[in-house]
């Protein structure tokens, strides 16, 4: 399946440890545009599945254009009145750039291990050395695990709110 929810594990996680600089929604964006690409080569079936947003240089510009849509975003919520969901406009542009950048890096990490057809560090070094050194059900439980706990230490800072 080209979008999992597994990546999002890790973001509760690091958005749960540091709320304050760690934007979950830009972390979440970072993930769904990485794994488009993924999800038009699976449609038609283009070759490989897992192409230029799965390597490091094209997660560096998914990352730099969510930076530039939330720029965008933010000088035109200035000027006329654009909805506020999940607060986005509370956001600083240090929180968007930090929550990109490790949705972006970590999707690429996180897939490294699990797909033979990804060259992660392409265009400088071909191939995946990483591509099978752990196992999907493994990486899939810790993402699980890693997201159940982001999610408790949510629920109890916001059970201390009240």
């Amino acid at each position: 399946m080209p979008i999992t929810p597994f990546h999002f594990g890790p973001g509760a996680a690091l958005h749960a440890g540091a709320p304050r600089h760690v934007s979950f929604l830009a972390f979440f964006s970072a993930n769904v545009l990485i794994d488009l690409e993924s999800f038009i080569h699976f449609t038609y079936g283009f070759e490989p599945v897992h192409a230029f947003f799965h390597t490091y240089v094209g997660a560096s510009i998914v990352v730099a254009f969510i930076a530039a849509v939330f720029a965008g975003l933010r000088w035109s919520a200035g000027r006329i009145r654009l909805p506020n969901l999940f607060d986005w406009q509370g956001l600083s542009m240090r929180q968007v750039l930090i929550g990109a950048a490790l949705g972006a890096y970590s999707h690429i990490a996180i897939d490294s291990f699990m797909h033979f057809d990804m060259q992660p560090f392409s265009p400088f070094v071909p191939g995946n050395p990483f591509a099978g050194k752990v196992s999907v059900d493994t990486l899939q439980c810790t993402c699980v695990a890693v997201g159940i706990v982001g999610l408790l230490v949510t629920a109890v800072r916001s059970f201390k709110r009240r």
